[in-house]
C-alpha cells in the first residue's frame, strides 16, 4: 500500500488505482470478514484480440481455393514459421535429390559406372563418379559452388553440359523464392506492432466540459513511427428501419479526423480522445445503459517504421465491459534532470473522477427546455407607470383592455360612438409625445403679438402665464383619464396635473385673453 499512498499524496485524496485483480479472497479471517468472489461472467466473443489478430476463419471456399495458388509468395508469407521452415527444408531436399539422381542417371546410361573400373584410360561424363552418393556430392560442389577439384565434368559429355546450364538456373530461382520469402517474413512489420502498446481498459470522462471516451497509446522503441495516424471503428450488430439485420456493422468514430489530432507524434504515450456529442454513436450512452450494451471498439494504429521504411500496422480492440466510466488515466510522464522519463509500469493505471451518469442526450434534452413565458402586456404596463414611462405599446393595451371590460356592455351605436373617440384621442396624444414632453404648453402656443410681449418683457416684469409646467407625461394625462380601474391611484389635490388640465385661458388677463382669440 506504500505505493497506493505516495500517488494519492500526489494526485489528492480522490485518486484511486483500480485494481485488475478479480480473483476471490479464499480463506477470510474471523468475524466474516472476507467477502465471496462475484460469480464468473462468460467470456465474450471478440471480433479482434487484444493482440490484433482477427478472430475470422474462412471456409466452404469450395473452387476458391486455387486463387491461393497464383499468389504463390504472399501465400507462403502468410504461413506460420513452422510450416515456412518445412518448405524451406523440403525443397532444397527434393531438388537436391532430383538433381543428383540425373547426374547419376547419365552415369548410368553412358557407362561410366563400368567402364571406370574396366579402363583406367576411359574419359567419364563426370570424374570419379562411381556411384550415386558420388553424384550426390557432385550436385553439392556445383550448386554451392565449392569447388573441390575432384568431381568435375568433361568436354565430353554434352548432355552433362546441358543439365548443368539447367542446374544453375533451376538453383537461381529456388534461391531467390526460398530466401526472399524467408527474407519478408523475418522483416514482416507485424513485430514492430510488438513494441507499440495499447491501453488495457478505455475510460469515459469530462475533458475541457465534454464527455469524453479515452484510451492510451504508446511507443517503447526510441525509433519513432513516421506518419502514424489512428483510427477507430464501432463494431455493433443492428437493424435497419427496415428490418434488415446487419450483424458486426462498422461504424466510424471521431478522434479528430477533421482537427489533425487523429496524426500523431508518437514519442512519448498519448490519449485518444473520442468526443461525444449529437455525431457521436455513444450520444445515448449513459452509465447504466453500459452495462447493457454489446459492442467492440477496434482501434487501428498505423504508421511508417523508421528504419525499414515499411507500413506498420497495430490493432487492438474495446468491449463494453471494458469501458471504465467515471475513469481518468493516471499521468506516467515526469521531469527529470535535463530529460523526460515515463513510468510504463502505471501505463495501464486508472483513477476514478466526479463524472455525470447520464447520457450526453439527456443533458442536451435538459438544456433545451423551454424558459418561463414572459410577463404579460398588462404588468409591463404597471411597471412603466411607476417608472414614469408610459410607451405607445402600453397605450395599445390598456385601450384593449378598457374595451374587453367596458365597451361589450355597451350598445352597438354606443360602442362605435366610444370606439372612434377613443381612436381621435390616441392620436391626438402620439401628437402630443412627439413634442417636448417636459412642458404642457409654451410661449409657441400663443398668439404672435403674446409672444413678443413675452420676448420684450424684462426680467422683472417678465410675462406670467397662470399655469405651471407639466411635470407628467401625456400617457399619464390619458392613464388617469381612460384607466381608472388599471391605474387607481389620483393626483393630489395640489399636484400640478390640475393646473395644467385647466384651459390656459382662465388665468390670462382680459385683453390677452380677446388677443388669443
Amino acid at each position: 500500500m506504500a505505493p497506493f499512498a505516495r500517488h494519492r499524496r500526489k494526485f489528492g485524496e480522490d485518486y484511486q488505482v483500480v485494481s485488475t485483480n478479480r480473483a476471490g479472497g479464499g480463506g477470510g479471517g474471523g468475524g466474516g470478514g472476507g467477502f465471496s468472489a462475484p460469480a464468473a461472467k462468460k467470456k465474450r466473443q471478440r471480433f479482434v484480440e487484444k493482440n490484433g489478430r482477427c478472430n475470422v476463419q474462412h471456409g466452404n471456399l469450395g473452387g476458391e481455393t486455387s486463387r491461393y495458388l497464383s499468389d504463390l509468395f504472399t501465400t507462403l508469407v502468410d504461413l506460420k514459421w513452422r510450416w515456412n521452415l518445412l518448405i524451406f527444408i523440403l525443397t532444397y531436399t527434393v531438388a537436391w535429390l532430383v538433381m543428383a539422381s540425373m547426374w547419376w542417371v547419365i552415369a548410368y546410361i553412358r557407362g561410366d559406372l563400368q567402364q571406370h573400373a574396366r579402363d583406367a584410360s576411359y574419359t567419364p561424363c563426370v570424374a570419379n563418379v562411381y556411384n550415386f552418393p558420388s553424384a550426390f556430392l557432385f550436385f553439392i560442389e556445383t550448386e554451392a559452388t565449392i569447388g573441390y577439384g575432384y568431381r568435375y565434368i568433361t568436354e565430353k559429355c554434352p548432355e552433362g553440359i546441358i543439365l548443368f546450364l539447367f542446374q544453375s538456373l533451376l538453383g537461381s530461382i529456388v534461391d531467390a523464392f526460398l530466401i526472399g520469402c524467408m527474407f519478408i517474413k523475418m522483416s514482416q512489420p507485424k513485430k514492430r506492432a510488438e513494441t507499440l502498446m495499447f491501453s488495457q481498459d478505455a475510460v469515459v470522462s469530462q475533458r475541457d466540459g465534454r464527455l469524453c471516451l479515452m484510451f492510451r497509446v504508446g511507443n517503447l522503441r526510441n525509433s519513432h513511427m513516421v506518419s502514424a495516424q489512428i483510427r477507430c471503428k464501432l463494431i455493433k450488430s443492428r437493424q435497419t428501419p427496415e428490418g434488415e439485420f446487419l450483424p458486426l456493422d462498422q461504424c466510424e468514430l471521431d478522434v479528430g479526423f477533421g482537427t489533425g489530432a487523429d496524426q500523431l507524434f508518437l514519442v512519448s504515450p498519448l490519449t485518444i480522445c473520442h468526443e461525444i456529442n449529437p455525431k457521436s454513436p455513444f450520444f445515448d450512452l449513459s452509465q447504466r445503459s453500459l452495462t447493457s450494451e454489446q459492442f467492440e471498439i477496434v482501434v487501428i494504429l498505423e504508421g511508417i517504421v523508421e528504419t525499414t521504411g515499411m507500413t506498420c500496422q497495430a490493432r487492438t480492440s474495446y468491449t463494453e465491459d471494458e469501458v471504465l466510466w467515471g475513469h481518468r488515466f493516471l499521468p506516467v510522464m515526469s521531469l527529470e534532470e535535463g530529460f523526460f522519463r515515463v513510468d510504463y509500469s502505471q501505463f495501464h493505471s486508472t483513477f476514478e473522477v466526479p463524472t455525470p451518469a447520464y447520457s450526453v442526450k439527456e443533458h442536451e434534452e435538459k438544456k433545451s427546455l423551454p424558459s418561463p413565458m414572459s410577463t404579460p402586456a398588462l404588468t409591463e404596463c404597471q411597471g412603466a407607470r411607476r417608472d414614469r414611462v408610459f410607451s405607445v405599446d402600453c397605450i395599445n393595451a390598456a385601450a384593449v383592455a378598457a374595451g374587453r371590460g367596458g365597451a361589450g356592455r355597451l350598445p352597438s351605436k354606443l360602442q362605435r360612438i366610444s370606439s372612434s373617440g377613443k381612436e381621435d384621442l390616441q392620436r391626438k396624444v402620439l401628437m402630443l409625445t412627439s413634442q417636448h414632453s417636459e412642458k404642457a404648453c409654451s410661449t409657441g402656443d400663443l398668439p404672435l403679438k403674446v409672444q413678443r410681449l413675452g420676448s420684450s418683457s424684462g426680467p422683472d416684469n417678465s410675462l406670467k402665464v397662470g399655469f405651471e409646467p407639466m411635470t407628467q407625461s401625456t400617457g399619464d394625462l390619458y392613464q388617469h383619464s381612460l384607466m381608472p380601474t388599471l391605474c387607481p391611484p389620483h393626483p393630489p389635490a395640489h399636484s400640478p396635473l390640475l393646473s395644467a388640465t385647466r384651459r390656459p385661458d382662465d388665468n390670462l388677463p382680459a385683453k390677452l385673453r380677446k388677443m388669443n382669440r
